[in-house]
């Protein structure tokens, strides 16, 4: 059995405002993401946001890791995480969000590694049909990951 989908609450419904960005899913069903730390996974949906249509931007060191609610010396590691992952080009001030589809980043051991795929168990036809991530991937641990960058966006009272 598969879910319709249907808007849940239509005062709230989104749209496409001028300043739009956008997180390609590749991100995450690519490995891109599992591939990051939680302060890689929240400077990258940061400079996601902040960045023009050519993936641009030039934050200050300080005023992002204010914005991040960490330390500007974790910063500088999340910032080089994600350059040697390809994710980002960094020349201060500049930051360049790149596109996905460039050569794949080395892989940094097994630990760092998206996950591999697992032989299919035989899952129903409407499971199948539900379901849009790829084979093995591990929806708990992407979801987890997503919380942990939620919450460091999250701002403070």
């Amino acid at each position: 059995m598969t879910t319709a989908k249907r808007v849940l609450c239509e005062q709230r419904l989104r749209h496409i405002p001028a300043q739009f960005s956008w997180i390609d899913q590749r991100l995450v069903f690519e490995g891109h993401l599992a591939r990051c730390d939680a302060h890689a996974a929240a400077l990258y949906l940061f400079l996601l946001t902040v960045a023009d249509a050519q993936g641009l931007s030039y934050w200050g060191d300080a005023r992002a890791a204010r914005m991040l609610s960490t330390e500007v010396a974790r910063l500088g590691r999340a910032r080089e995480d994600l350059a040697r992952l390809g994710l980002i080009a960094y020349e201060r001030p500049l930051y360049q969000v790149l596109a996905l589809d460039g050569p794949a980043p080395p892989s940094l051991g097994a630990a760092a590694a998206p996950p591999s795929p697992s032989p299919p168990a035989s899952p129903s036809p409407a499971a199948s049909a539900a379901s849009s991530a790829p084979p093995g991937a591990d929806r708990d641990a992407i979801r987890a990951r997503l919380a942990q960058v939620r919450e460091r966006l999250r701002p403070s009272s």
